[in-house]
């Protein structure tokens, strides 16, 4: 009987401590995350009228466009001297308030960059092969459809036609453009420069009085070597940049030479592409010692050293450990 009452005790006794002893506090509910609103005001850029005021808007939200205007004919600036704001920007990560003012300002009918890509190779491929197959009314009655003696004339037709092919088969297949598209009356602008120029140097090469090079077979298998040679690097550092592009997705980095020798160009220049390029055109210029294809070819070397500038500017400003070597087009000169 003792030993029933001790167990007896201890058992009350227990029941007495866990009475007595403190029971933890319940965890405080978790506060709900205070969500942003901001409160976005859309402006005229030249006329500065209100056009749109929304409240309530979260900040992950992309920017507001006026429904008017399809989106790719629409700008939106923060400022109305700064630049276009991207497609893929958000509220949230612009330098903005919870009140946020943007000026927009209509660009105009867009068409996309592949199309005037498309439409600016066509051109000139259909132009000159109209010049060298002599179509009636572009020589003397006589000469149509009559085919020139000299062999040159057939390698310039062979290559003008090869490059305008590759570019074609690039835009489709090999690049990727990272912008959408561009206001509608470039497109005239572009093709009727690349369209008359092909015109024109194909009315000379082809034309029934056209000479071949001073120097012969020579000349003309130097000139050949050097476009062949340029179009294939051409097409390789297209070809790494589309690689480049696809390992990433949407974040950049610097290019780098791969195992193809043509793209060890890229331990020396930003733009080797602009280089091959331009290296093309001078070896066509040689191979058919034309003055409207050294016109070209020197226009062209102009325009391409603008937009290489630029992107090594681009390259420097994005990426401090840019290597310090290269330079824009040409190795060591520009």
């Amino acid at each position: 009987m003792d030993v029933l009452a001790l167990e007896a005790k201890n058992v009350t006794t227990a029941e007495a401590e866990k009475k007595s002893a403190p029971r933890p506090k319940p965890k405080p509910p978790k506060k709900a995350k205070r969500t942003v609103f901001f409160e976005v005001e859309i402006v005229d850029l030249k006329t500065k009228e209100k056009l749109l005021l929304l409240d309530k808007v979260i900040r992950s939200l992309s920017i507001p466009t006026d429904p008017k205007w399809y989106p790719a004919r629409q700008s939106l600036r923060l400022d109305p001297k700064a630049k276009c704001l991207r497609d893929e920007d958000i509220l949230q990560t612009l330098p903005v308030g919870t009140t946020a003012s943007f000026y927009f300002s209509d660009l105009g009918p867009q068409v996309t960059w592949g199309t005037v890509f498309l439409t600016e190779c066509a051109g000139p491929l259909i132009i000159y092969l109209m010049f060298y197959f002599r179509l009636p009314f572009i020589y003397s009655p006589k000469y149509d459809f009559t085919s020139s003696k000299q062999w040159v004339v057939h390698l310039a037709c062979m290559c003008h036609s090869v490059h305008y092919v590759k570019r074609i088969l690039e835009t489709l297949f090999v690049h990727r453009i990272s912008h959408g598209t561009m206001p509608l009356r470039n497109i005239f602008k572009n093709c009727g420069y690349y369209w008359c120029t092909a015109a024109w140097m194909a009315y000379y090469i082809n034309h029934p009085l056209y000479t071949p090079p001073y120097y012969g077979q020579p000349q003309v298998n130097t000139g050949l070597y050097i476009f062949l040679v340029c179009q294939v690097g051409n097409f390789s550092i297209h070809v790494a940049l589309r690689n480049l592009k696809s390992q990433c997705a949407k974040a950049k980095k610097i290019p780098f030479p791969t195992k193809n020798p043509f793209t060890w160009i890229f331990w020396l220049v930003s733009c080797p592409n602009y280089t091959y390029e331009l290296g093309s055109w001078i070896g066509f210029t040689v191979m058919t010692q034309c003055v409207p294809v050294a016109f070209f070819t020197l226009v062209a070397f102009i325009q391409m050293t603008v937009w290489a500038k630029g992107k090594h500017r681009s390259y420097l400003k994005e990426f401090r450990d840019y290597p310090t070597l290269r330079s824009s087009i040409l190795p060591f000169i520009l």
